[in-house]
């Protein structure tokens, strides 16, 4: 079973940049499409990007299209989150998650079973 710990939030200004990184031991994290989503207080957890397993094709929340960027790293097991002029409204918990389909995380139902702790992401005004 892969396991995914993330890293990387913290505190940030608005218009401020943060990375965040999920990374697994497993040996199979290639085989996974792996996805990152966002839960703030209150509201129901939501999708924020996906990218395939060999990282060809990548998929984002039109929220925040064309301020963040998915991408992988298969030799270090590792996805990141690139976020780039965050805005309070990003502030929450960022969890990744890992399916072998990529449609399953692009969907964000109950078949994506395979999730991360979490880290929080707090962006002020």
């Amino acid at each position: 079973q892969v396991q995914l710990v993330e890293s990387g939030g913290g505190l940030v200004q608005a218009g401020g940049s943060l990375r965040l990184s999920c990374t697994t031991s497993g040996r199979t994290f290639s085989s996974y499409a792996m996805g990152w989503f966002r839960q703030a207080p209150g509201k129901e957890r939501e999708f924020v990007a996906a990218i395939t397993r060999g990282g060809g094709s990548t998929y984002y929340a039109d929220s925040v299209k064309g301020r963040f960027t998915i991408s992988r790293d298969n030799a270090k097991n590792t996805v990141y989150l690139q976020m780039n002029s965050l805005k309070p409204e990003d502030t929450a918990v960022y969890y990744c998650a890992a399916d072998l389909d990529v449609v399953v995380v692009l969907r964000n139902n109950k078949y994506l079973a395979i999730w991360g702790q979490g880290t929080l992401v707090t962006v002020s005004s």
